[in-house]
């Protein structure tokens, strides 16, 4: 059984093979979910949204929920259809 850590239930209850099989609910959990995937990007390093599209293609629920849900939660921002990870 995972310790109370949110990034250790995530991996435990909500990873397979290196993927996000499903969103969570909880806040941590989102949270920790949003931390996980922006480790997939490089910091400061400008992504298009195609290659964003590609990194989160295998994530569950779908790449445009998880595109934007890393921006509105203040993990990547965007501008001028580019996407990068905050420091």
């Amino acid at each position: 059984m995972p310790d109370r850590d949110p990034a250790t239930h995530l991996r435990y209850a909500f990873v397979r093979e290196g993927r996000l099989t499903s969103l969570p609910s909880r806040r941590p959990m989102v949270l920790a979910a949003c931390a996980f995937l922006a480790d997939r990007f490089e910091p400061c390093r400008r992504y298009a949204e195609r290659e964003v599209t590609a990194i989160l293609t295998d994530d569950a629920p779908d790449h445009a929920t998880l595109r934007r849900l890393l921006v509105d939660e203040g993990f990547l921002d965007r501008a001028d259809g580019e996407y990068w990870r905050r420091e």
